[in-house]
């Protein structure tokens, strides 16, 4: 009785399960062949709907030193460009169809007169630094310095003059006459004479100095003097200028004079004879002409103040100024 009850249960279910595999075999036979769709719809690309492109004879070779893992011996159209020639980016010839072999169009430019150089180009200037009036101890006074040349960078003839004059006589001075050679940027020296003007015996020189811009633009000078009979001398200056503004002006100025014997005739001792301090406030209504007030002192030095006490001078003089600076 067992037996039928099994065999009967086995042979019910085995149809159940035959209709089972037939009614998936459709859903997975569906689900495999839908990818397979899409992934061949996207790998196929319609050229055609690229028009104008030629893709037979692309030139991908010339991409293979951008891409060294790429291999483009495949693609066709490699010697498209063949026949195509670069010419030189600058230089060379003209082309033939230039105006003119040089690009000058046929123009002339001559030897261009008027366009020297600047070094060989000869010039000249008078300065008038000092043209004043003065009030001190030792009564009033007039006083000049003055400076001129002409020449080249080079090469120049340098003049140079000043004096002083008092109680209706030349009290003293002297004017030099240089060879300015330029030696240097800002620097040159200077060969020449010397000649004494004003009370005592007229003593001429020999003279050699040098004169510059330093740094800070001080400007000096420095000069030495051989007479006869052994005579000697020396003179240094500096000067600079402050400016407020464009036009307003303050110099400052200071010299020494030195000998190397004394000269009673012209009442110089030596060794250091004088010593001079200015100060100038100058205000240039033109560059060319300015007037100024100002304050100088003068000190005499050694046999020299000696000679002043006999004179009854004094051997220090506070001397008040004002003046005009002009130069051309």
């Amino acid at each position: 009785m067992n037996t039928i009850r099994h065999f009967t249960s086995t042979s019910l279910r085995r149809p159940a399960l035959l209709t089972a595999l037939l009614l998936a075999l459709p859903l997975a036979v569906s689900a495999q062949s839908t990818p397979a769709s899409s992934s061949s719809s996207a790998a196929t690309i319609d050229t055609g709907s690229m028009p104008g492109m030629d893709h037979s004879i692309m030139d991908l070779g010339a991409m293979a030193g951008m891409h060294p893992g790429m291999d483009h011996g495949a693609t066709q159209g490699t010697d498209a460009m063949a026949g195509m020639t670069m010419g030189p980016m600058q230089g060379g010839s003209a082309p033939p169809d230039a105006r003119s072999p040089d690009y000058s169009d046929g123009l002339n430019y001559g030897s261009q007169e008027h366009m020297d150089v600047h070094g060989s180009a000869p010039f000249g200037m008078l300065l008038v630094d000092q043209l004043e009036a003065f009030h001190g101890k030792d009564g009033n006074g007039q006083t000049w310095e003055a400076q001129g040349w002409h020449g080249n960078d080079e090469n120049k003839l340098w003049v140079r003059t000043e004096g002083e004059r008092s109680r209706g006589k030349l009290e003293g001075g002297d004017l030099e006459v240089f060879w300015n050679h330029n030696i240097a940027t800002f620097w040159s020296t200077q060969l020449g004479g010397r000649q004494d003007l004003g009370e005592g015996p007229k003593r001429t020189w020999a003279a050699l100095g040098v004169q510059g811009l330093a740094p800070y633009w001080f400007e000096l000078e420095a000069t030495g003097y051989v007479g006869p009979a052994g005579r000697t001398a020396a003179r240094l200056r500096a000067e600079y200028e402050l400016l407020f503004t464009q036009r307003l002006i303050l110099q400052p100025e200071a010299e020494i004079n030195l000998y190397g014997k004394s000269d009673p005739q012209r009442r110089i001792g030596s060794g250091i004879s004088d010593a001079q301090f200015g100060l100038r406030l100058r205000y240039e209504i033109r560059r060319q002409f300015a007037p100024y007030i100002g304050v100088n002192w003068v000190r005499r030095i050694g046999t020299s103040a000696d000679y002043a006490r006999q004179d009854h001078q004094p051997v220090l003089d506070r001397q008040i100024v004002a003046g005009i600076r002009i130069w051309f």
